[in-house]
């Protein structure tokens, strides 16, 4: 099945869009390779709302998010989960309000174990655990936990008018623009298929991403998504089957083809992650030398 990314979206930054009913967007001026135009905040309800992921410390986006609700109170703060991109805003947002954040828990994977890219600083001052539930005068945001690009990775339905399912803020785990990078030992691919297949039971009307637009037919996309992570794993066993042994990072070329250099890192990062499932399905084995072989 084929995957159709979301390049196209002419949001201005810093200017709030109503992108689903009760839901307003705004996208951080932090472009990069990996964090597409920007990193999508989002304003949920009217008067009384909350702030799901007020992206890293930048004081134009502060700015922005001020601007938007001006005449409103921002009472929570909802980090979905701790990447630098995510949740350094919260900080300054909390000073400005009086909020309060809520989230999965800090990051789970220290940097001495591998946890960069961690916002180390981030505790929330609500826990919300899986299930767990977040509301407002006229809303009401239930968490799912979906680790795997992040292990506190949290994404959250809001119900329609009718109680139905409605909205997911998919955050990282389901981007439009792109693949969400799986980086051992915070990132795991096992975790992340898995939560992948958690989300394709669901019966959401729009998808909306921490990076990209809105995703306005989920189904198909979900299940390219998660036929796009099946191919590349299969890529992965014919390559090494290939090579005969190889490392993580000499799959890169064999399996992605031409790249950006700037993502070939990541995507060792996500190749590992692809290669330590195998290892626990007992398809590959490591060998010495941080190589890989088939079983």
């Amino acid at each position: 099945m084929g995957l159709t990314f979301l390049r196209e979206d002419p949001l201005p930054h810093g200017v709030a869009e109503e992108t689903a009913p009760g839901v307003r967007r705004l996208v951080c001026n932090n472009p990069s390779a990996f964090t597409f135009r920007g990193t999508n905040s989002y304003i949920v309800g009217r008067g009384e709302v909350a702030v799901i992921d007020p992206g890293p410390e930048d004081a134009a986006h502060l700015d922005a998010l001020l601007r938007a609700t001006a005449g409103e109170r921002i009472t929570q703060v909802i980090v979905t989960h701790t990447h630098r991109d995510h949740s350094p805003g919260a900080a300054a947002l909390v000073a400005a309000t009086g909020a309060r954040t809520y989230g999965f828990g800090p990051h789970m994977t220290p940097p001495e174990a591998g946890g960069e890219g961690g916002d180390h600083g981030f505790r929330p001052d609500v826990a919300v655990p899986d299930g767990g539930v977040v509301e407002g005068p006229g809303w009401r945001l239930t968490a799912l936990h979906t680790p795997g690009h992040c292990a506190n990775h949290l994404c959250f339905a809001m119900e329609g008018p009718k109680g139905e399912q409605s909205v997911l803020f998919s955050a990282d785990h389901v981007m439009s623009w792109s693949t969400s990078v799986v980086s051992p030992p915070d990132g795991d691919m096992t975790d992340y298929m898995r939560s992948l297949e958690r989300v394709m039971a669901r019966d959401d009307q729009v998808l909306l991403p921490g990076h990209g637009p809105p995703i306005r037919d989920p189904k198909p996309f979900l299940a390219g998504l998660h036929a796009h992570r099946e191919e590349r794993e299969a890529k992965v066993l014919a390559a090494l089957g290939k090579a005969g042994v190889a490392t993580a990072e000499e799959l890169v070329g064999p399996v992605y083809g031409p790249l950006d250099p700037r993502l070939v890192g990541p995507a060792g990062r996500s190749l590992l992650s692809h290669l330590i499932k195998l290892e626990r399905e007992r398809a590959v084995i490591r060998v010495p030398g941080d190589t890989w072989a088939i079983a």
